[in-house]
């Protein structure tokens, strides 16, 4: 849940941002929401679907919703931070991340809290750590299930991270 305040900073940090600095901020605000769905794809929902009532319909909701923000920020990386709709999706993503982000918080966050032992909790919380470690920083649409982010999501972080590298190598960021 801090992660979620986080992310709301980053989109403040955004929108606040020098038109010099605008796609800067906008790039930690995408690998920061990368990293977290991943993490949270990969640990949090399937323990999720295992422990709560209903867990499967509460984490295909989430699913859906996580989606819809990486298309959006898909569109958004494609077009550019100067395109003339820029802040116009920008604003349309923050209202879906907000909306997902409260959705977790109340469905999925403060059930497992509720159903789980301290000592899960932290073997979670360790695990969400290492599965942001090697997630992708870039959005992946498609990528929603534990499956699909253990069998794609290294290679796509390794390629993620490699392109960027490339990109201010060659004075592109």
């Amino acid at each position: 849940m801090a992660q979620h305040g986080r992310i709301r900073d980053l989109f403040d940090e955004v929108e606040k941002a020098p038109p010099d600095k605008v796609e800067d901020a906008f790039d930690r605000l995408t690998r920061m929401l990368c990293v977290h769905e991943t993490a949270e794809e990969e640990i949090v929902h399937p323990y999720a679907r295992r422990k709560l009532d209903n867990g499967q319909g509460v984490v295909a909701d989430r699913l859906q919703e996580e989606n819809r923000a990486k298309r959006l920020l898909v569109e958004l990386h494609d077009d550019g931070v100067d395109h003339p709709r820029f802040w116009d999706r920008l604003a349309e993503l923050r209202t879906a991340v907000t909306a997902h982000a409260r959705s977790e918080e109340r469905y999925e966050f403060v059930k497992l809290r509720a159903h789980t032992s301290m000592a899960e909790r932290r073997a979670m919380a360790a695990a969400v750590r290492a599965a942001e470690a090697l997630a992708p920083v870039r959005p992946h649409p498609g990528t929603e299930s534990v499956a699909r982010n253990v069998l794609m999501g290294t290679p796509l972080a390794l390629m993620d991270r490699a392109r960027d590298m490339i990109g201010k190598a060659l004075g592109r960021r």
